[in-house]
């Protein structure tokens, strides 16, 4: 069965990886391996996260899973470098882990929302507004229009991990627009797996999260990507160009 070894940022919602492990329920292995650095959502500290040396780092650790591919679990440490610098860093990853298919989260949100044929979405973001306008250029690069866009000011990943699922549902909910097709939550600091189907219940439509296009994209890139509930849409759709 395939193996994709995420990397993940300090510590906070990363049980979403076992919980989609279980939930696929096939053999497919989810490794997670952690890189540290300051888990402020600032530009300056997310350029710092997402550095060359720290993803080696991550990489290497992920070797002795003997990984098929590997994602950096990391939204704002990706698109924060903008889509060149993103793209630059995914192929950096790529050959520290010795050519293994690699992507970020923020090319997991761009590849998932053109899956499901969407163009036009809104952004319930947790960072600062700053950094959360970086996210909606990333997504206007990759031709995914944002109609609304709202920020949580959360300063760091760790208070994102700490909200509680009833909180984290009204966040996501709140932030909705009629106009959207769609509505995309990007911080794999926030866990959302377990929540994305009674998110989209709520809504009467898709929800894309960090943590669950994540775990889609690498499903993708090591060729194992298949139907399954309770992940919400996304994994319920099937992608001719997967």
């Amino acid at each position: 069965m395939a193996t994709v070894g995420f990397i993940y940022p300090d510590h906070a919602a990363e049980d979403d990886y076992p919980l989609a492990e279980r939930l696929l329920g096939d053999g497919t292995r989810l490794p997670v391996e952690h890189i540290y650095g300051t888990d402020l959502h600032a530009v300056a500290e997310l350029l710092d996260l997402g550095s060359p040396e720290r993803l080696a780092e991550g990489a290497s650790l992920l070797a002795k899973h003997d990984p098929t591919a590997v994602v950096w679990a990391c939204t704002s440490g990706s698109f924060v470098y903008g889509w060149d610098g993103a793209a630059d860093q995914v192929a950096q990853l790529s050959e520290a882990a010795g050519g293994l298919p690699a992507s970020s989260t923020s090319f997991a949100f761009v590849r998932a929302a053109t899956a499901l044929g969407l163009r036009r979405v809104a952004v319930a973001a947790s960072y600062p507004d700053d950094v959360a306008k970086l996210f909606v250029e990333f997504l206007d690069r990759g031709g995914i229009e944002v109609v609304s866009m709202s920020a949580a000011d959360i300063d760091t990943a760790a208070e994102v991990g700490e909200l509680p699922p009833e909180e984290v549902v009204e966040l996501v909910v709140s932030r909705d627009h009629p106009d959207a097709e769609a509505l995309l939550v990007p911080d794999t600091a926030m866990r959302t797996l377990a929540l994305v189907e009674t998110i989209e219940t709520r809504l009467g439509k898709p929800v894309l999260t960090a943590n669950q296009v994540t775990v889609w994209e690498g499903l993708r890139l090591a060729g194992a990507a298949r139907a399954v509930d309770g992940l919400g849409t996304l994994f319920r759709t099937k992608d001719e160009g997967r």
